[in-house]
Parts: C-alpha cells; sequence; structure tokens
C-alpha cells in the first residue's frame, strides 16, 4: 500500500471530516462537542484560510481514499478546562498546536501519522514565528500515549495531578530549523509506501 501525504483542498473536506468525526464517535467515544469540536465543522474556516494553518490529508493511492488527517492551528491550549500553568507556558500565536492527527483503524501501524507528524513540523518551521510546538492527547485511546512519547517530551500528564485533571497528557515537540527557500515547496505533499510496523 502506498499513500499521498499532502495539503487539503475544499474538495477534501467532506472526506477529512468524516475521518475526524468516526475518530470522536469511535476512539475518544466523545461524540461531536461544540466547544471541542467546531474546527471539524468548519474545516476551511478553521484550517484552509488562514496562514499560519494548514490541514493535511493521507490519501490511499489505490482507492483514493482520504484515510488520514493531521493539522496545525496557531492556538495554545486554553485554561479552564487546561492548568493555567499550561495555558501560560504555550500562548496562542506564538504556538503551533497539532491537532486532528488522526488514521482509519484499518490503515494505522503502517507509519502514516509518523509521517503527518514530520510533514506538519516542517509546515511549523517554514511558515516562522512559532516558539513552541504543543499536543494533547487522550491516553485511553489505543496506541496513542506510546505513539506520542516516542516522538515528544511529556510537560504534564494530567492523571498524576492531585485531582486527576481531565486525565490527558500534554506534550511538546521540538520546532524544527526552517528548510532553505529554494528546497522549500508551497505545500506539503509527498508519498509513503507503507509497509506496516
Amino acid at each position: 500500500m502506498s499513500y499521498v501525504l499532502r495539503t487539503a483542498a475544499p474538495s477534501d473536506v467532506d472526506a477529512a471530516r468524516s475521518v475526524m468525526l468516526d475518530t470522536v464517535y469511535g476512539d475518544l467515544r466523545s461524540g461531536y462537542v461544540p466547544r471541542w469540536h467546531r474546527d471539524i465543522i468548519d474545516i476551511e474556516g478553521t484550517y484552509l484560510r488562514p496562514a499560519r494553518r494548514t490541514l493535511l490529508v493521507a490519501v490511499d493511492e489505490t482507492s483514493g481514499e482520504v484515510v488520514g488527517t493531521g493539522a496545525v492551528r496557531d492556538q495554545g491550549p486554553q485554561a479552564p478546562p487546561n492548568p493555567p500553568w499550561i495555558a501560560e507556558r504555550f500562548p496562542s500565536r506564538s504556538t503551533a498546536q497539532l491537532c486532528r492527527i488522526y488514521v482509519r483503524p484499518t490503515h494505522r501501524r503502517l507509519g502514516i501519522a509518523r509521517a503527518m507528524v514530520r510533514e506538519l513540523s516542517a509546515f511549523v518551521a517554514d511558515a516562522g514565528g512559532y516558539e513552541a510546538i504543543y499536543l494533547h492527547t487522550d491516553p485511553s485511546v489505543p496506541g496513542a500515549e506510546p505513539f506520542w512519547r516516542s516522538l515528544a517530551t511529556v510537560v504534564c500528564d494530567e492523571r498524576t495531578l492531585p485531582d486527576g485533571g481531565q486525565g490527558i497528557i500534554h506534550f511538546e515537540l521540538p520546532v524544527p530549523v526552517p528548510v532553505p527557500s529554494a528546497a522549500a515547496g508551497a505545500g506539503a505533499s509527498g508519498t509513503l509506501a507503507a509497509t506496516g510496523r
């Protein structure tokens, strides 16, 4: 199997939304909650139009199906519900938040999410002005915690807080050095040959 990672176009919005909603209902088991998932409904306004944000899609080259998503937004975590010191450490505008990194279950463990993180980190470096890359994950989602621990540094595991917080884990990734402009493209695009892990 091989996949193409590319910057989402307006024609990808419905398929990307389907991956996202299937994940929030299936893996996260929260269902659609407007205060948490508003961006899923307004993908174009949230990710496609703003200059310092992006949405990538992973497309199965054989079927043409969008099987994964990954996004960056210039918005740090808010307090509440997050601990105030987390919000202070990762302020909006100077923080690139990785979000909606979802892969359909039948396409997992093939390197798609790892490739997404690499491409999104390159976007952050090329966009400029970001001082940190932040993300959080729900450790109850199968595979999420070990995946992120293999790539990022834990900043706060809310399960260790006296009240247990929201039970999520906050992570930070380093902001990579930007690629020289001659090598940088207008948008992310690449083929990933998946062999499994």
